[in-house]
């Protein structure tokens, strides 16, 4: 009985690992918090980009702090030239700068993306 269990719980298990593997893009809201900045609030955010998968233009109602956690991504700023991080690096996103980040590297690429930002507005607005 143990035996079919343990397989039951594998096929679940890896039935969930599958699916998660099979999202182009996948955001883990972390924290949510007030600041003492009137009318505006921290938010932190994971993202994880499979290989090859464009995040598209975008902006934020406010600043942004990427920090890529593993993998190669190419970030593109508007008005800007294209600049390429690795696991380590950080990058700043000025307020409401539309902007995009595209995995380049060869795995899972992650960010830990850190927001100030207005409360009360969309965190990710999609470019016109």
């Amino acid at each position: 009985m143990k035996m079919i269990q343990a397989m039951a719980l594998a096929f679940v298990l890896g039935g969930a690992a599958a699916a998660h593997a099979e999202q182009p893009i996948e955001r883990t809201d972390l924290i949510k918090n007030d600041i003492d900045v009137p009318g505006h609030e921290v938010v932190q955010v994971r993202v994880d980009i499979a290989p090859g998968v464009l995040a598209p233009n975008h902006s934020h109602p406010g600043e942004e702090v990427a920090f890529v956690i593993e993998g190669t991504l190419e970030y593109q700023l508007e008005g800007r030239q294209p600049v390429i991080l690795k696991a380590g690096q950080s990058l700043f996103i000025p307020s409401g700068t539309v902007h995009s980040a595209k995995n380049v590297g060869s795995g899972k690429a992650s960010e830990l993306a850190t927001y100030i930002v207005r409360k009360g507005e969309a965190l990710v607005v999609p470019a016109k």
